[in-house]
């Protein structure tokens, strides 16, 4: 294919017609035996015809027509994600946790609101990234384009989605609440991230969204996991997107891609793998190890809120100090010991004077664990500063199915080896997920079969968040990596900004507090 003068397409076809029928105005340039070179006009619609009819290599023209705008230019990668995403009405990315889809989605919905196919987004996903991703990439790529993240009361939603936004940020909950709204304000384009939420039909949640897609609605649904669980899971994506692509009824589906061997257990069949990427059709996949212009490490934020109970407690322990430091000067010591009173209320439990230990309700930090887990491609090690803590998340993966072990200062020597051996070398169905208490395996131990890092709450020193980061990034690990930083209070932002930045000083700690005292 050939782009002349940077208005036509030039296409080698031994069919002209077939072109002629869908596009107006096709031009033959020349004949070479029975090989016709026709040339159309290079505009998206035409673009889009020739991409239906699977011819290949079609350029979008948001290469001419696209300026990139942002804090950085598009990797090669993110650009062929934009393109595919313009050529396509319903379509998947399956593109690798840490590979900039995000961004990648919102240069080619900006460039659709600049070519007036699109007048305005609804992006539906976790509460966690709506404003530390969404939010802040919008900010980051599309600053000239208004935003709004709806959460809150039924009210305050209802006022972002019937307003003037052309962005609109929305949890996967918080749709149900406001889907009259959504429905009446006709969104042109529904951007679903970490769409394994929409697995199953049967679910409040899916019914939902399938009312709210039209035929005539843009839909890219993003995820780097599709049917992680089952090849089943791939049915509530494709009967949302692409419904022709799939069985009517979910129960044909399953049949064809598992085996049901007893009353209650169902196996993939042999081809289940290609019958489900030809039903999650149109796709585009980049792996971390395709895309050889992303750095080694990336480090993300993911944000849990902390809930009712969390929030007042933080208060009025932060409040108890702030009495307390009007009477004693602040040093280092006692600026560490309360700030990691802040950072247990943050991770879901308290340690009274009394030794006691009083747990909050943690659930919106146990669900971004969950979101980050599926979204890993390999094993994952979860860093918790502070032992109930550990207990909390331990119960939580058990309950959720997930095969974990806890490296804390309670294990012994022999056992540690054991589970580290178990971990390099078991498949995930032995050991997915190793709990790790940072003291206790920051140092000398490589952990390479894992690829991503989650911080449960950060801890206060630099020295230990490096070597804890480190046991990953070691000689053996063959894919690149991803740190996951979980926050839900001033306090975290502030200590993993520390970390990250290597500052580490009795100075910077009670800067930081006193920070803390006034907020």
């Amino acid at each position: 294919m050939e782009i002349i003068e940077n208005k036509y397409l030039a296409i080698r076809t031994r069919n002209p017609n077939k072109i002629s029928e869908v596009i107006k105005d096709t031009q033959i340039l020349r004949i070479d035996s029975d090989i016709h070179t026709v040339a159309v006009n290079w505009e998206l619609e035409e673009a889009q015809y020739l991409n239906k009819l699977k011819v290949k290599n079609v350029p979008s023209p948001i290469h001419r027509d696209y300026d990139w705008p942002g804090v950085f230019p598009p990797m090669a990668h993110q650009r062929d994600t934009a393109e595919f995403l313009t050529l396509n009405t319903r379509a998947f990315v399956f593109n690798e946790q840490g590979t900039g889809k995000t961004a990648s989605a919102i240069w080619a919905s900006d460039y659709l609101i600049k070519a007036g196919y699109v007048r305005r987004v609804l992006i539906v996903c976790p509460l966690s990234i709506m404003q530390a991703a969404w939010q802040a990439d919008l900010f980051k790529f599309a600053v000239h384009r208004s935003v709004a993240v709806a959460h809150g009361t039924r009210n305050k939603r209802s006022e972002i989605i019937n307003g003037y936004y052309e962005y609109v940020v929305i949890n996967y909950d918080g749709v149900s609440i406001v889907a009259d709204d959504i429905a009446k304000n006709n969104f042109d384009l529904i951007i679903i991230d970490e769409a394994n939420a929409y697995k199953s039909v049967s679910t409040k949640r899916w019914k939902i969204m399938n009312k709210l897609v039209t035929p005539t609605t843009w839909l890219w649904m993003m995820t780097g996991t599709p049917a992680a669980q089952s090849p089943f899971d791939a049915y509530g994506l494709a009967k949302l997107c692409v419904p022709h692509q799939v069985p009517r009824f979910a129960g044909a589906f399953k049949e064809s891609v598992m085996v049901n061997i007893s009353r209650f257990k169902w196996i993939p069949r042999n081809d289940a793998s290609q019958k489900i990427f030809k039903a999650l059709q149109p796709a585009i996949r980049f792996t971390k190890k395709d895309c050889l212009d992303l750095p080694d490490v990336t480090h993300t934020d993911r944000e849990a809120p902390l809930t009712a109970q969390q929030k007042k407690y933080y208060e009025l322990i932060r409040k108890e100090f702030l009495v307390v430091s009007g009477k004693e000067e602040i040093t280092s010591a006692n600026a560490a010991v309360n700030l990691s009173k802040l950072l247990q209320v943050s991770c879901g439990a308290v340690y009274s004077n009394s030794k006691a230990t009083l747990e909050f309700d943690v659930s919106n930090r146990l669900q971004v664990v969950k979101e980050v887990i599926e979204e890993a491609s390999a094993k994952v090690l979860i860093f918790v500063p502070f032992k109930h803590a550990i207990n909390i998340v331990r119960e939580f993966l058990i309950k959720e199915g997930i095969p974990n072990e806890v490296i804390s200062g309670e294990v012994p020597p022999t056992q540690r080896n054991d589970i580290f051996n178990r971990f390099q070398t078991k498949g995930d169905d032995d050991l997915k997920v190793l709990i790790i208490q940072p003291a206790a395996a920051s140092h000398g131990v490589t952990l390479t079969a894992a690829n991503v890092i989650i911080w449960y709450a950060p801890v206060t020193s630099t020295e230990t968040y490096l070597q804890a980061n480190a046991r990953i990034d070691r000689h053996g690990q063959r894919n690149p990596m991803t740190v996951v930083h979980i926050q839900g209070s001033k306090v975290e932002r502030d200590l993993y900004a520390m970390l990250q930045n290597r500052l580490e000083s009795h100075e910077k700690l009670i800067d930081l507090y006193k920070r803390v005292l006034t907020e």
